[in-house]
């Protein structure tokens, strides 16, 4: 499990690789340092109240709506040995580990604003989103809240004794992740230039290597979450399950590269090296939630039409009007989307597709839409509040000049001179 979590925290410097590769080389720093405040400002809260508010018990007592836990039964981590297990054994193991799904949620999100935002306002968001989205929606889905499948949740409402499934995030992150992204693109609005100048990727061999971390990382994100938390011997189900995530995390993953490149391939008659970056991470966010419901073959067919349909949707910035700078709406929002609804098609046991009805579909994208509604919601409010209290944007002449100089005060690439020829050393 610590292993696990050090994978899992590795993956928000890969995103930043990820993310910094497709700036252009103006911004790549202020790019890559919101990831890195990401972990600066998350951890802390959560050490704090995060997991408090996100795995103690309800905080307006047992049979309520269970929208969020109390973030005051174990601040600072008080008692919190007594948390998991009959003997409070393993509990710090999991603050380490769900500490890091918090910190790359948060981080996730960046991409949808990069090259325009005051990074002082990027870092108070972090803190206060994380707090009243992120924190709320693991407990509803993991904490044994709204989502959940215990009594009284959204899903016994429906449907009795079915629970829905979310074995990595794919609500809890992604889903919530995307529609924070969505939201922010269209308070803050577009960079300056957008839909009329060239905004290419500045270092696709950057954003090729991030994804490469990423996908390692990812094994730590899903294997890491299997379902017998409690039991941590090495049983057979325990190695069977395992075994399971992983094959189907690999096989969704290398599904979706190929659905990306096939999308590429007949819209623009080329397969980039971006779009198989793209199609990894599409990949990873489908089988999130599904890696643990899924037959190896269910996966290969999830990756497939993840990598399709979020080539297809990270064009619709374009036809709609709002600049989600490097696509977090159209592989985490529909990537998550697509891995959630999909369960209820492909799952093993439940799933429409093996002859056990619509139930687990219904659950499925019921829990989804909620999440969706539940993210729009507090992002919007929290954006609307920070902007007329502290702005969201930067000087339009320093958005122009370049935003890692007038933020940080350095720039990735420096001028450096040989042979009386000054050159620049970036793109």
């Amino acid at each position: 499990m610590l292993a696990s979590s050090a994978m899992v925290l590795l993956m928000t410097p890969a995103l930043a690789l990820f993310y910094g590769g497709m700036t252009r080389s103006k911004s790549v720093l202020n790019m890559m340092m919101m990831s890195f405040g990401a972990m600066g400002v998350v951890v802390p809260i959560y050490i704090l109240w995060g997991w408090s508010a996100s795995y103690g018990t309800d905080l307006f007592g047992d049979g309520a709506a269970g929208l969020i836990g109390n973030p005051f039964e174990m601040f600072g981590l008080a008692d919190v040995q007594g948390a998991i297990g009959e003997d409070g054994s393993g509990a710090l193991i999991s603050v380490a580990f769900q500490m890091t799904f918090a910190i790359i949620t948060v981080a996730l999100i960046s991409g949808a604003i990069a090259d325009r935002a005051k990074y002082a306002t990027w870092l108070v968001f972090a803190g206060i989103w994380v707090t009243l989205s992120y924190f709320p929606l693991a407990h509803m889905v993991w904490g044994g809240g709204f989502l959940s499948g215990e009594d009284g949740s959204l899903a016994s409402l429906l449907y009795d004794g079915v629970a829905p499934i979310d074995y990595a995030g794919g609500t809890v992150v992604h889903i919530n992740a995307g529609v924070a992204g969505l939201v922010l693109a269209l308070v803050i609005g577009a960079r300056r230039g957008f839909g009329s100048e060239p905004m290419r990727p500045h270092s696709l061999p950057l954003t090729m290597l991030g994804a490469g971390i990423l996908w390692f990382g990812w094994f730590g994100f899903n294997v890491g979450s299997f379902v017998s938390y409690d039991d941590l011997d090495f049983a057979a189900s325990w190695v069977d399950e395992t075994g399971l995530v992983w094959v189907n995390t690999t096989a969704a993953t290398a599904a979706a590269i190929l659905g990306w490149l096939v999308v590429e391939k007949i819209r623009d008659g080329k397969a980039t090296s971006l779009g198989a970056a793209s199609g990894i991470v599409a990949g990873l966010v489908a089988i999130t939630p599904a890696c643990g419901a899924l037959s190896p073959v269910g996966s290969l067919v999830l990756g497939l039409v993840a990598g399709a349909l979020c080539a297809l949707a990270v064009g619709l910035k374009y036809r709609f009007g709002f600049d989600d700078s490097l696509d977090v709406v159209g592989v985490h929002l529909v990537g998550g989307l697509v891995g959630t609804v999909g369960i209820g098609f492909l799952a093993t046991s439940g799933g429409l597709f093996y002859g056990d009805g619509v139930a687990q579909l219904v659950v499925q994208t019921v829990v989804a839409l909620f999440a969706v509604v539940w993210s729009g919601v507090v992002t919007f409010v929290i954006a609307l509040a920070l902007k007329a209290v502290m702005g969201w944007r930067v000087d339009p002449d320093d958005e122009v000049a370049g935003i890692d100089f007038a933020e940080h005060g350095e720039s990735a690439y420096d001028l450096a001179s040989t042979g009386g020829t000054t050159f620049k050393t970036g793109a």
